[in-house]
């Protein structure tokens, strides 16, 4: 067994140590797919929220905090899960948490007021918190060392897609069929996909823990994941902050009508996707410089935005290089701490999606507190490109973590 597979405690389906077989691909695959229906389902109501809260008789800022329940459940989860899991094949506790995903989506679709839809958005929550933080680390284990970081890339692909198809895609069955069959129709996908988790992956029992030299544990919280955690959360919740929110950026200074608006934001998504898998190829050779990379591109965008959002060219390549470096931020910072902590994949992992949620929940609540104040859009940009250049400052000060080859375990 080579060494990627001793430190995951289960050998990857291969056909030798540099290769990864068919089947392993087909099984990352299920995977991408299953964090694309967990995330389409978390934002799925942003497409829906006016026919929904109509449905339920509530207000559009009541149906909002579905999503700010989902994003908080689910950061309690991710990073607790590991520490509950024991020796359960992870297989099964996927497949599972998608049947759970499943119940919140139909609980949400014959939700008849604010009551239930909120316990639908927490059992939603875990499914979610369950399946996106495990899904890296399970990934790694799928495929042949040489290609863990692609495994990330397409298994966090599903992230990314869920914006750009995902919501849309939704959107439209719920405008066709109305809003209680869209969430109905996620529901029918995730239990497809729970069985396909079942058929496709291989059995993947508890990773095991190398220990250090003196027996102990190997520790998880290092500077270099401190400081990788640091700059993630103040990226994430920058960015959350002021995209919330471009909707009115591109309205009210940029002038756009809702048709060039909807085009803006697919060339966004579309550019996120290319960030996505460029990011994974850089940041398996070089995570530190690529975050920062990203960093710079996040800080420069929005900042490009509040100084020249006027103007209909630089707020097209604004949003373009916005989603250029924020869609590769989510696989960069995965394999960040991938590398931070090489034998403590899962746990770490966790940890990461854990801090992700809780920032998306974070950002959107301190963007719409800027936008209410004195101080309005405006502020809301300058303080993200502010938030986005103190992260970029963090990584520049701190450590990042270590390249290891092919050779080695885990991530190049």
């Amino acid at each position: 067994m080579n060494s990627a597979a001793s430190a995951t405690g289960s050998a990857p389906p291969t056909d030798r140590t540099d290769h990864t077989a068919r089947r392993g691909w087909l099984a990352v695959a299920v995977l991408s797919l299953s964090t694309f229906v967990v995330v389409t389902s978390e934002m799925l109501p942003v497409g829906v929220l006016t026919p929904m809260a109509d449905g339920l008789g509530i207000g559009n800022g009541t149906a909002g905090y579905s999503l700010t329940v989902t994003g908080l459940v689910a950061a309690g989860t991710a990073p607790t899960v590991p520490r509950l899991l024991g020796g359960l094949d992870r297989r099964l506790v996927l497949a599972a948490a998608m049947v759970v995903l499943a119940l919140g989506n139909t609980l949400t679709a014959v939700a008849g007021g604010f009551g239930t839809l909120l316990v639908s958005r927490v059992v939603l929550g875990f499914g979610m918190g369950t399946v996106w933080g495990l899904a890296s680390a399970v990934a790694i284990r799928l495929v042949a060392p040489r290609h863990a970081a692609l495994a990330v890339s397409f298994a966090v692909g599903g992230v990314a897609a869920a914006s750009v198809v995902g919501v849309p895609l939704g959107t439209l069955v719920g405008d066709a069929f109305g809003w209680r069959a869209a969430f109905g129709s996620l529901a029918g996908a995730a239990l497809l996909l729970a069985a396909w988790l079942l058929a496709a992956l291989p059995r993947l029992p508890a990773p095991t823990v190398a220990d250090t030299p003196g027996g102990n544990r190997p520790p998880l919280w290092t500077p270099r994941v401190t400081v990788g955690l640091t700059l993630i959360a103040l990226l994430v919740t920058a960015h959350f902050a002021a995209y919330t929110y471009v909707r009115p950026v591109l309205e009210e200074r940029t002038g756009l009508a809702p048709g060039a608006i909807a085009l803006l934001l697919l060339v966004y998504g579309l550019f996120g996707l290319a960030g996505n898998f460029a990011a994974g190829a850089a940041a398996a050779a070089a995570a530190r410089r690529t975050v920062l990379g990203l960093a710079v591109g996040i800080g420069t965008a929005i900042a490009l935005l509040a100084l020249l959002g006027t103007v209909a060219g630089a707020a097209w390549a604004a949003i373009a290089l916005w989603g250029l470096a924020y869609g590769g931020l989510s696989v960069g910072g995965q394999i960040w701490m991938t590398q931070a902590a090489p034998r403590r994949v899962e746990q770490i992992t966790g940890l990461y999606v854990g801090v992700f949620t809780a920032s998306i929940a974070l950002g959107a609540f301190l963007g719409g507190t800027v936008v209410e104040s004195a101080g309005g859009i405006p502020a809301l940009l300058w303080g993200a490109a502010a938030l986005a250049f103190a992260a970029l400052a963090v990584g520049l000060i701190g450590p990042g973590p270590t390249p290891r080859t092919s050779s080695g375990d885990g991530l190049k």
